[in-house]
């Protein structure tokens, strides 16, 4: 009996430190600012600022070799060997052309002091303010998951009598040691 009491009570202390460390990791980064304008739920109406980003092409199922190669030039990898802060999230789109991931750069980074990327693969762009429509989801990342939270978020829009003619974006905000049920997801549409 004491044993199943010492085992429970060591499960119960493990849950609750994974669960501290995860939400103290994500935590720990700048996030891209929005405003709420409307919240139901699961689904926002956000207004987001200007934002600048660092965006690399997807290559494969996975984008082999995305994440690193932005991460490097965060970590000095730039004409100015400048280290930058990791913010989030990590957005991921499908694009004219093809799909693409982007790291938000921190919003103390004006556009003129962001450094050059050494690698070619990579740009820096501006993203224009908008209003978007956002459902945030949990859970790991892939495609039936991000197709069926999209489908919800468009069913959502079409009650909200609000439109969008462009593609998703996905916004994930966890490191991947994070538990998929803790995760935070999000699919966003820039309304019309």
């Amino acid at each position: 009996m004491k044993k199943t009491l010492l085992i429970s009570a060591a499960l119960v202390i493990v849950c609750v430190l994974v669960v501290a460390s995860c939400q103290t990791s994500r935590a720990g980064y700048e996030s891209a600012p929005y405003k709420i304008v409307l919240s139901r739920g699961e689904f926002e109406l956000r207004d987001y600022p200007a934002i600048t980003v660092v965006e690399t092409a997807m290559a494969g199922e996975n984008g082999e070799g995305s994440f690193g190669r932005l991460f490097g030039f965060l970590s000095g990898r730039n004409a100015d060997q400048k280290k930058i802060a990791m913010t989030t999230p990590v957005f991921m789109a499908e694009g004219e052309a093809g799909r693409t991931m982007a790291f938000v750069l921190p919003a103390d980074l004006k556009a003129g002091a962001v450094p050059k990327p050494a690698d070619g693969s990579l740009v820096v762009r501006d993203v224009p303010a908008g209003r978007f429509a956002v459902l945030r989801f949990s859970g790991n990342r892939g495609h039936q998951r991000e197709t069926e939270n999209l489908e919800k978020l468009k069913s959502w829009m079409v009650q909200q009598a609000v439109r969008s003619s462009v593609a998703p974006v996905y916004g994930y905000f966890d490191p991947p040691w994070t538990p998929s049920f803790l995760r935070r997801n999000e699919v966003m549409l820039r309304l019309d």
